[in-house]
């Protein structure tokens, strides 16, 4: 077995970035920069008015003001600038040369087109978006690496861009094995249970932007067999649930070593989910889970979620850490780390109730892992503890 740590730097070490292909800006959005973005203008290209007000030199502040233009947004015309002229302006139209400040139109005072300006608190260049003060023509806009959200397709789409270009996001496979599994829907009989686990880690990948191919098999190795073959070659991630223990109906294992799928590492000393498999064939990763669902899902998120964020090029994969106290004491065996569900308000966080590794109720409420390292047995209350943060 192997620490929760060396587990990591593994998969971070084993893990590379898919494929870069061309995307249309709007359809960009989830995806991350396989490059650079560069500005190939500056943002505002002219200085541009904040505000529906009026346009002046700030040195005649405290004197009557002729008006005799009218600039909107996307005038082109170059007005001349005289002395004891304003004009009036509107949001987003570009401030004549000569005019350094625009004031507001509910704190001025017009009559006759003589312009009293009343706004006591105004500063030379007040109200104005200087030139390149977003960024500046050659800059970098947004580094390589950058998950595109829909601000930043905004903001590329301002620098005059239509294409972009971005890592491929992987095809994810999902495979639930256990003759004990129905799906939900069906009549539960005896010693059945509904099978949750593809549904879950379909939502979890779901919020990820990948919507995967999901099969339930029974305990049969043939059957698994041929359903993990398949599974392989026709993604870039596969998901098994359940079946990596070394029970007499477990097939996960045999099967991966018969496909010729690289052994990583097998078994954690960690709780819940000791025994996880990492392995890796030429085109495809495997993940072989925990059949109990919050441990599934506990593995999921501290392992594959962070090789599903190397592959689409994310340069910060794991879920993000903060440090907070916690509000009671918390008691553990040493020798292995523990992911306790949790709930933080961001200033503590709170060890729930229910910790099972089959317990998903205690998690549909938790919003962190609480994570506790091997070699700690006694954590005080108000001690500081990991906390990862869940998507």
């Amino acid at each position: 077995m192997i620490s929760v740590e060396e587990a990591k730097k593994l998969i971070k070490e084993s893990v590379l970035p898919l494929a870069v292909k061309e995307v249309d800006v709007v359809d960009a959005l989830g995806y991350f920069l396989s490059e650079s973005i560069i500005a190939p203008i500056s943002i505002p290209s002219f200085n541009q008015s904040a505000m529906d007000g009026y346009a002046f030199c700030f040195e005649e502040v405290n004197q009557p003001l002729t008006i005799v233009e009218e600039v909107a947004a996307g005038d082109v015309r170059e007005v001349a600038v005289e002395k004891g002229n304003a004009v009036r302006i509107f949001t987003g139209a570009k401030v004549p040369s000569g005019y350094d400040t625009v004031v507001m139109q509910e704190l001025t005072e017009v009559s006759t087109n003589q312009l009293t300006v009343k706004d006591q608190g105004l500063k030379k260049g007040g109200n104005i978006r200087l030139k390149a003060s977003q960024i500046k023509k050659g800059d970098i806009g947004l580094e390589k690496g950058t998950k595109i959200t829909a601000a930043g397709v905004g903001f590329i789409s301002a620098l005059g861009y239509t294409k972009v270009k971005v890592y491929e996001s992987p095809r994810v496979a999902i495979i639930a094995t256990g003759d004990e599994l129905v799906k939900p829907g069906n009549e539960l009989k005896e010693g059945q249970i509904f099978e949750s686990n593809t549904f879950m880690l379909q939502a979890a990948l779901n919020k990820l932007m990948i919507t995967p191919t999901i099969s339930v098999v029974e305990d049969n190795q043939k059957e698994t067999q041929q359903a993990i073959a398949h599974a392989i070659q026709n993604n870039e991630m596969v998901l098994l649930s359940g079946g990596i223990s070394v029970g007499d109906y477990d097939f996960v294992k045999e099967s991966l070593e018969n496909l010729g799928v690289e052994d990583v590492f097998y078994k954690i000393k960690q709780k819940p989910g000791k025994p996880l498999f990492f392995g890796k064939t030429n085109s495809c990763y495997v993940f072989g889970l925990p059949g109990n669902p919050a441990a599934a899902l506990s593995c999921f998120y501290q392992y594959a979620y962070p090789a599903i964020n190397l592959m689409k090029g994310n340069l910060a994969p794991f879920l993000p850490k903060i440090n907070l106290s916690i509000t009671k004491q918390l008691k553990k065996k040493e020798g292995r780390a523990v992911f306790y569900k949790g709930h933080t308000d961001f200033k503590s966080v709170t060890l729930l109730e229910a910790q099972g590794s089959d317990m998903l109720k205690s998690f549909a409420i938790a919003n962190c892992f609480i994570y506790i390292q091997a070699e700690k047995t006694v954590i005080n209350e108000n001690e500081l503890v990991e906390v990862h943060l869940l998507p």
